[in-house]
């Protein structure tokens, strides 16, 4: 199996866009959320479609160098992303911040999540931060992501509950320099 990690441009947006709707539909397990009244899974009732929600997600592709949407390729074929920000898109003293990070089912559980983590940990030398949901409801990604920055760093990073723009959540911060 050939996992790789590519950055997106905008003429490959539509595959990230296409997986996004698959990812809120997963987080709303962790997260008991509903659609809105469109059936779409946004916050806003002002998003009727799926073409409104994609016009929100364009700021990914409009701040290169700031902005890194990358793609989960497995065998050549689409099975998630990752989506990583830079100042001014993360915490004071943060460098880098994976924003979301999504893997199709039918690919989980062999590696290749752990495995494209690592891939875009190494694309950038600096101060981490990613955190997920706390809930008993997450215990997979909590479990998944210990396991992750743990193997990746040689147990070196900080684990701390606490809010952020997002609500309260488990944070991981680590460095890789």
């Amino acid at each position: 199996m050939k996992i790789k990690l590519q950055l997106t441009s905008k003429n490959e947006a539509y595959i990230i866009k296409n997986l996004y709707p698959l990812y809120l539909y997963d987080l709303s397990e962790h997260y008991v959320r509903f659609p809105n009244i469109h059936g779409i899974y946004e916050d806003s009732d002002e998003c009727r479609t799926l073409g409104d929600q994609y016009e929100v997600q364009n700021i990914w592709w409009e701040k290169p160098g700031c902005l890194y949407p990358y793609l989960i390729l497995v065998d050549d074929k689409p099975a998630g992303f990752i989506l990583i920000g830079t100042p001014p898109h993360c915490a004071e003293g943060i460098d880098y911040f994976v924003n979301e990070f999504f893997l199709l089912r039918s690919f989980r559980g062999q590696g290749i999540a752990e495995q494209a983590a690592i891939k875009v940990f190494e694309q950038f030398q600096g101060r981490w931060e990613l955190f997920t949901n706390p809930s008993e409801r997450n215990v997979i990604g909590q479990k998944f992501w210990r396991k992750t920055v743990s193997n990746y760093n040689q147990e070196d990073y900080v684990e701390l509950y606490g809010d952020t723009f997002d609500g309260y959540k488990l944070i991981f911060q680590f460095y890789n320099l």
